[in-house]
């Protein structure tokens, strides 16, 4: 006869303790970019009680304690009580993942400009950033708060050593290069270069085009859905009829299909849980990535 006990909980192992590190394999996500069977840590204590009754009483049978030093995913969200901040922050929950908000506004877990946040009380322990910023106005408002504010939070993860970071861009739609000489789409680009040069190989840019879902403005909810959602369905059902006007300059203004907010945060989540994944994302890419994560 035997007997065997165990408990495991998540627990902060004293110094004293003896350490061994156990690594778990993490979910594969089987995406374009390769995958491999990369494992993670997450903290778990394990006290482990096994006694034989017909063993000699020369052997020892004492308790063995056993910490197993394992990390959990740890995300900082910028802009996260913003339309798909939010949609990120929950996913994220659902997903088992630990998450941090910053923003300006709404009931984030911390409140502040990210040209003045204390980074002390935010990126500490965090194992990915993803950033949200953006936004319209004047051409200086947008190259601050699309590329500037960006740029900041890129240095200050990389200064702290977060491993990864996700940013939330735009697609270019084909548009002529005039028009992309705005104040919108040259902030997003340059806080796409500075991601992918100081993460070239855990960087992540999303660059989805119009992002639907039911949004809150001001208390008032705008069901964006209604007109997505039925749009995105009838751009794919027709894709392989418009395949030959997609070089035709502002083309994609028609003909590039909408992604839900849903599917831009799914694909955030497989971004943070799978090492392999880097570089930039297109509209195709973030659905395929976000079906990894619901598969």
């Amino acid at each position: 006869m035997s007997s065997l006990s165990c408990a495991a909980a998540a627990i902060s192992t004293p110094p004293s303790s003896p350490i061994c590190r156990a690594l778990f394999p993490s979910r594969l996500h089987p995406h374009f970019s390769g995958s491999s069977n990369r494992r993670r840590l997450c903290k778990y204590g394990v006290r482990c009680s096994y006694t034989e009754a017909s063993i000699k009483e020369d052997i020892d049978s004492a308790p063995i304690d056993i910490s197993a030093d394992v990390r959990t995913e740890r995300v900082v969200v910028l802009g996260g009580s913003g339309f798909v901040g939010s949609a990120i922050c929950k996913a994220a929950v659902a997903n088992g993942i630990e998450v941090i908000s910053l923003s300006r506004s709404g009931r984030p877990s911390y409140t502040g400009d990210v040209f003045y946040a204390n980074w002390d009380e935010v990126l500490p322990g965090a194992t990915a950033v993803v950033s949200t910023l953006g936004g319209f106005g004047s051409e200086e408002q947008m190259q601050r708060i699309n590329g500037e504010a960006n740029v900041v939070a890129v240095s200050a993860a990389k200064e702290y050593g977060i491993p990864k970071f996700v940013l939330i861009s735009v697609h270019d739609y084909n548009l002529p290069s005039f028009l992309l000489s705005s104040g919108y789409f040259t902030g997003k680009r340059k806080a796409e270069s500075e991601v992918l040069s100081k993460y070239p190989s855990s960087g992540v840019v999303l660059r989805p085009g119009f992002i639907y879902g039911k949004r809150k403005v001001d208390g008032f909810e705008i069901p964006l859905d209604l007109i997505g959602e039925p749009l995105e369905r009838i751009l794919r059902a027709t894709e392989n009829f418009t395949k030959p006007l997609n070089n035709l300059p502002a083309s994609d203004l028609l003909l590039a299909p909408p992604v839900s907010v849903d599917d831009v945060a799914l694909a955030v989540i497989n971004a943070i849980k799978d090492d392999d994944v880097f570089g930039v994302f297109t509209i195709e890419q973030i659905k395929e990535a976000a079906a990894n994560v619901r598969v």
